[in-house]
């Protein structure tokens, strides 16, 4: 459920018995990309890996590279939950039954009612809570003025230098820090970055987008790194105010931002040691 959405995943989880393997899929449930991330994984792919074929063969390279970013979110997945039983989380694992229920008709009418009112304006209503104020943050950031740049650019400044250790650059980092209420909108944060906007804009199309990444230092290890942090970082806010809700405790919340941030800001950072040890960029 996690590669629609991941709050959804992490409603799904109920279905687990065991209190201590459901806290588990629940903490780990954010190394499977949803919905927010799978844009901008393939627009990464799109501009700086699959580009320079053409063809079907760009389409069978892209859904190539896709598969490998998504097998590496599931290998993260059982790596961190089996960490996760030996330390943390010990226990002895529990046997999965699945009972099945008598067969019955559906009723169409209950299902739909259902599913919108009991599940879908439920998760919404968490993300509205999340989007509005962080929209407001977002557009403050964009038009306060802090000397000759904006609010947004003093802070992407002061991130670049721990960004360049993990192959990235303060715009990058700070957009994903700003796309903390949805994923969605990291990759038009980090246009309105770079082209010093003060509104959220977007491409037509993926040339003029690679040329404005090319411009601002982008290589093919920028991509890998960000596609990197991509699939392993933060939980967006509306899946935080689900796991809080689920585990009723703020320190297991806290534990799923840590995990996958931890994870990713380790998995960029020795990508980028090796590669510039090999000399490769």
């Amino acid at each position: 459920m996690g590669f629609g959405c991941n709050a959804c995943g992490v409603i799904g989880c109920r279905i687990i018995d065991s209190p201590r393997e459901r806290l588990i899929a629940i903490l780990t449930n954010n190394f499977v990309p949803c919905n927010g991330r799978f844009p901008t994984l393939i627009a990464i792919i799109t501009m700086f890996f699959a580009g320079a074929a053409s063809g079907a063969f760009q389409s069978a390279l892209s859904a190539l590279f896709l598969t490998a970013v998504i097998v590496l979110g599931v290998v993260f997945t059982l790596l961190i939950s089996k960490l996760l039983s030996k330390t943390l989380l010990k226990g002895m694992p529990s046997s999965f039954n699945l009972e099945l229920p008598p067969y019955r008709r559906p009723q169409i009418g209950k299902v739909i009612v259902r599913s919108i009112m009991d599940r879908t304006l439920f998760v919404l209503r968490r993300a509205v809570a999340v989007a509005a104020p962080a929209g407001i943050i977002i557009w403050l950031l964009a038009n306060i003025k802090a000397g000759e740049g904006s609010l947004l650019a003093a802070c992407a400044n002061f991130l670049d230098p721990f960004a360049r250790a993990m192959g990235m650059d303060g715009y990058i980092l700070m957009a994903f820090i700003l796309g903390f209420p949805a994923n969605e909108i990291v990759i038009p944060i980090l246009i309105m970055s770079y082209m010093a906007s003060s509104c959220l804009t977007d491409f037509s199309s993926f040339a003029q987008l690679r040329m404005l990444f090319v411009s601002h230092g982008w290589t093919w290890l920028t991509a890998l790194c960000t596609m990197l942090f991509s699939l392993m970082h933060w939980p967006c806010g509306t899946t935080c105010l689900t796991i809080r809700k689920e585990t009723q405790s703020l320190k297991w919340t806290l534990a799923a931002v840590a995990i996958p941030s931890a994870a990713g800001f380790g998995t960029c950072f020795l990508v980028t040691s090796a590669v510039r040890i090999l000399g490769l960029v």
